[in-house]
C-alpha cells in the first residue's frame, strides 16, 4: 500500500508545546492514534486563540477541517513535551492546507513523532454551506 507523503512546507507560523499526558497513553504505552489526532485539534485552538479568534469565530466565520493526513514516524511516551509547529500551505477561496510537524526532546536528541496535514475550510453552519475566506484572515496566512 501506498503511503501517505506529507511534506512540511519551511513557513513555520506559530510552535505549540503541549504535554503527554497519562490519558493520552493507549495499551501499547505510547500515545494513541486517537489522542494525535486531539493533540493536533488543541494546536490548531491554541493558534486561533493566540490571534483573538476561535474555530467558530473567525472574522465572524467559521471553519471545519474536510480532510487529515498523517504520517506516524515515532512513539511517544507519557512525559515527553510535543513541539507542534504549524504551517501553511495551499490557500483556496474558502480554504487552506494547515501543517503540523510534531517533534519532541528525549536524550538529548530531536525526534519527530509525526507530519500531519488538515484541510480547513471555511462554513456557515447557519445554512450548512461552504463559505469564502474573511479577507482580514487570508491576509494573516498569506503573511
Amino acid at each position: 500500500m501506498a503511503r501517505i507523503k506529507i511534506i512540511i512546507p519551511g513557513n513555520t507560523i506559530t510552535s505549540i508545546e503541549i504535554p503527554v499526558r497519562i490519558t493520552d497513553i493507549n495499551y501499547g504505552n505510547h500515545v494513541g492514534n486517537d489522542s494525535l489526532i486531539s493533540l493536533l485539534h488543541e494546536a490548531r485552538v491554541q493558534w486561533l486563540n493566540q490571534l483573538g479568534y476561535s474555530e467558530l469565530d473567525i472574522e465572524g466565520s467559521s471553519i471545519i477541517m474536510n480532510e487529515l493526513g498523517v504520517n506516524y514516524l515515532n512513539e511517544s511516551f507519557y512525559g515527553d513535551v510535543l513541539n507542534i509547529q504549524l504551517s501553511v500551505g495551499e490557500i483556496s477561496t474558502a480554504g487552506f492546507e494547515l501543517y503540523y510537524s510534531i517533534t519532541t526532546n528525549r536524550n538529548n536528541t530531536t525526534l519527530t513523532i509525526a507530519k500531519a496535514k488538515t484541510g480547513i475550510v471555511f462554513y456557515d453552519y447557519s445554512v450548512k454551506k461552504i463559505s469564502p475566506i474573511p479577507a482580514v484572515f487570508k491576509s494573516i496566512l498569506l503573511g
